[in-house]
């Protein structure tokens, strides 16, 4: 392989689906390369779901195509399986079912014993092997569909609201493996309807609004788009009463001496306009990513 050259594990072209008249994804056109943990945001009815159940082809697309590893996902789908951990957002499993007997049964599938991973899994999830799963809570029927997704250490992992049911031990848990798996040159298709939720996990983010892609980009850049919150605290409240806010800087609440704000702009520009001014203290907070996620569905739809 030469220098530079990116393998791209997910490609979509033009991908559309519908279901009669209703659009499920139209257009989308997508590249996912190998050792990314790429997240897939939207709220729920966004095309999400029938992006995902096209690429693990249980859905046949309507137009466009989709390649795992260079294989279309309908004609191939039994040869991409080999290689992918799937995990959907409408978890069913049979209610017999133990994260024992599980691993037997998909060992047997895959012709291979995937006991020994299995446990280990299991030990890190915190997930009993001889419960069964119609005495399993919602969380915990979701770690053990986690475990199963997990458990031939596929190299593309598609997961579709993952930590869904998951207390904040187990999603920190999920997140720390996933880097892991990255980091070993896996790849991960992690779909959720928050921003946030991914920030700290995925190195770039597509966004999709009834069916369209409306944003691809990386988090680095999303970043720098996001809204911080800001708090101006003047020395004086006449001092608070006199200067006039910026374009990029909307002031929610004013009280005596304080400013309660929200910076859409860089935090340069902020630095640049206070300086010199008569300010007690400066209060910058994180960037906000929901916001950008929230700006992207309260905008209007661009036709493409």
């Amino acid at each position: 392989m030469q220098p530079g050259f990116t393998v791209s594990v997910i490609v979509s072209e033009n991908l559309t689906k519908y279901y009669g008249r209703t659009v499920g994804v139209r257009d989308l056109t997508l590249r996912v390369p190998e050792g990314e943990v790429f997240g897939f945001l939207g709220p729920n009815g966004s095309g999400k779901t029938t992006t995902i159940r096209v690429l693990v082809g249980l859905l046949r697309p309507t137009g466009g195509n989709a390649r795992i590893f260079g294989l279309d996902t309908w004609r191939d789908s039994h040869r991409v399986k080999v290689d992918v951990g799937y995990l959907p957002g409408d978890l069913r499993l049979y209610h017999w079912l133990t994260a024992r007997s599980a691993f037997e049964v998909v060992g047997r599938i895959r012709g291979r014993d995937l006991t020994s991973n299995g446990r280990r899994l299991a030990d890190m999830f915190d997930l009993d092997l001889d419960v069964r799963v119609r005495t399993m809570s919602r969380g915990t029927r979701q770690k053990l569909g986690l475990v199963l997704a997990l458990v031939h250490e596929p190299k593309l992992l598609i997961l579709d609201e993952p930590t869904s049911g998951l207390d904040p031990i187990m999603q920190e848990r999920l997140k720390d493996h996933i880097r892991g798996l990255a980091s070993r040159g896996h790849t991960v298709f992690f779909s959720s309807h928050s921003l946030s939720e991914v920030q700290h996990v995925c190195d770039r983010v597509a966004i999709v609004r009834n069916g369209r892609l409306v944003a691809h980009e990386s988090l680095d850049t999303l970043r720098g788009r996001a809204m911080r919150e800001v708090s101006i605290r003047w020395h004086t409240a006449r001092a608070a009463d006199v200067p006039i806010a910026p374009d990029f800087l909307e002031v929610h609440h004013r009280m005596d001496r304080q400013w309660q704000c929200a910076l859409h702009g860089s935090v340069p520009e902020l630095i640049r306009w206070i300086a010199g001014k008569p300010v007690a203290d400066l209060s910058i907070g994180q960037p906000d990513l929901d916001s950008v996620f929230r700006r992207y569905y309260d905008e209007e739809a661009v036709e493409p």
